[in-house]
């Protein structure tokens, strides 16, 4: 039963593959966080692009072409944006916390 539940909780948050494998290949990372959050510390090389604002980036992210691992305090924000790029046709994943992806980010 308790697995069962583990599983379900982790179905919920997993947005793919693994962190380490989704930094394998060209990328762009973007806090999801305020202005203010983001100078507090961030992941190096991080764009800023807070939640509100991510509606009207789409087409500048689009002209990258690359995937993007987004990020916020705890990936609830950033799950959120996820969803908006994806349905705008965008490679995009929930890569959680701002500390999360900067550890892996090598």
């Amino acid at each position: 039963m308790v697995s069962e539940m583990w599983s379900f909780i982790k179905s919920i948050f997993s947005s793919g593959p693994p962190l380490s494998e989704l930094l394998s290949e060209d990328y762009i990372v973007v806090d999801v966080r305020t202005p203010g959050e983001f100078k507090s510390g961030h992941v190096q090389g991080s764009k800023n692009i807070p939640l509100n604002q991510i509606k009207s980036k789409i087409s500048s992210l689009k002209k990258q072409k690359k995937r993007v691992i987004l990020c916020c305090a705890s990936g609830m924000r950033s799950g959120r944006a996820t969803k908006t790029l994806r349905s705008e046709g965008l490679d995009a994943h929930n890569g959680g916390s701002w500390q999360t992806v900067a550890s892996a980010v090598k």
